[in-house]
């Protein structure tokens, strides 16, 4: 999860920049790289860089938030992005059900041992052919709609002195879950990272911070200093980004978290094979097939979109709280039950928040959704 944190940052200002298709197909196109490296790896330290290499590709979700924006109408936002979102995420439940078959029925191939090597390259190939597929039938916006760029590149251009430092604030946070990564790979029942080497990491990402800052300062230069002001039309809050980021810390990070961990918690709880474990996990992202898309249909029926995102934030909550007291005496399919139960509401929240997005700067909705989604990686990365 760490490298999509700043990589949806980088993507959302690319994004803005030169559009959903050209940045979208080189995402693809790049995901065979670390596919192929995970398959081919030798050791521990190896699978680790590739597994991080990995995140980048999962920084393609803010592409499609800001092409959803660009061909649907602010009262159908909710169920498409949501559509988007959900389907997106089921892939996540394709994975975990089809990749283990696909590993052991080929398992000849590797001397009657699971194949995961196989599997996993052929998710690579798959991906990069879909990236030449998406580049040569995709178009950035409906034909006579013009792609609305930001004015100045290198960070979000804010409206407001307040809004400026809550958006450095908010860079912090990131920066600080890549910190607490470093240091949880520094330790000993890990010690993927000596301590000079988390040391070094750390500096690394105070640079990463003054740089990140200083280009914030750059693109919002006239607003600080008194020379620019903002008409009523164009103003926005970052408060309204922060607020999104922290639903989505709520809902995308926990189930980035359960879906992390549920395999083994089901394995090691009931005493299941790892495979049947891990086809049972994949009920919880099986769900967003329908929980992620109800949810921003709800909050475009609903009369307010935040009362929505109140209420299934507080579902989120209370089915954690039932499904903490799953133990080994449970049967099976009740366990199931409440599994699912909490995965409609964390993704129905992912849902409630992508549907509000869209609505804050339409030129600057790739930054936003990279913020937003960033934050929901940081919840996974704090959680775990």
């Amino acid at each position: 999860l760490a490298l999509t944190i700043p990589a949806r940052l980088i993507i959302g200002m690319l994004l803005d920049r030169f559009g959903p298709r050209i940045t979208y197909s080189i995402l693809l196109m790049f995901a065979l790289v670390p596919c192929l490296a995970t398959a081919l790896a030798q050791d521990f330290n190896q699978l680790v860089i590739s597994r991080l290499l990995m995140g980048i590709v999962g920084s393609g979700f803010v592409v499609g938030i800001r092409m959803v924006g660009e061909w649907f109408q602010p009262k159908e936002m909710g169920i498409a992005q949501g559509i988007y979102g959900g389907w997106g995420n089921f892939g996540a439940f394709g994975a975990e059900f089809a990749l283990p078959i696909l590993a052991v029925s080929t398992s000849f191939f590797a001397g009657g041992a699971s194949n995961w090597r196989f599997a996993i390259a052929f998710t690579g190939i798959i991906t990069a052919i879909y990236g030449v597929i998406y580049y040569n039938n995709v178009q950035d916006t409906p034909t006579g709609k013009v792609y609305k760029k930001p004015k100045k590149n290198g960070s979000l251009e804010v409206t407001s002195i307040k809004s400026f430092w809550a958006m450095i604030v908010s860079n912090f946070g990131l920066i600080f879950a890549l910190g607490l990564l470093a240091w949880r790979l520094e330790q000993k029942n890990i010690h993927f990272l000596t301590l000079s080497q988390m040391y070094l990491a750390w500096l690394l990402l105070a640079g990463l911070f003054a740089y990140q800052s200083y280009q914030a300062w750059q693109v919002n230069r006239e607003l600080l200093t008194g020379k620019k002001t903002y008409a009523p039309s164009e103003r926005f809050q970052f408060g309204q980004v922060a607020l999104l980021e922290f639903t989505y810390i709520t809902n995308f990070g926990s189930e980035l978290a359960v879906v992390s961990m549920l395999p083994a918690f089901f394995e090691k709880t009931f005493a299941l094979e790892h495979v049947v474990a891990a086809m049972i996990a994949a009920t919880y992202p099986f769900l967003n097939l329908v929980s992620r898309p109800s949810g921003g249909l709800i909050s475009d029926k609903f009369s307010s979109r935040k009362w929505t995102m109140t209420i299934i934030s507080a579902g989120i909550g209370f089915s954690y709280l039932i499904a903490h007291f799953i133990n080994g005496n449970w049967p099976i399919p009740l366990a199931i039950a409440v599994t699912m139960f909490a995965a409609y509401f964390a993704q129905a929240g992912c849902g409630a928040t992508y549907s509000i997005v869209p609505l804050i700067k339409k030129e600057a909705t790739g930054q936003i959704a990279g913020n937003v989604g960033a934050y929901g990686n940081f919840g996974g990365v704090v959680y775990l």
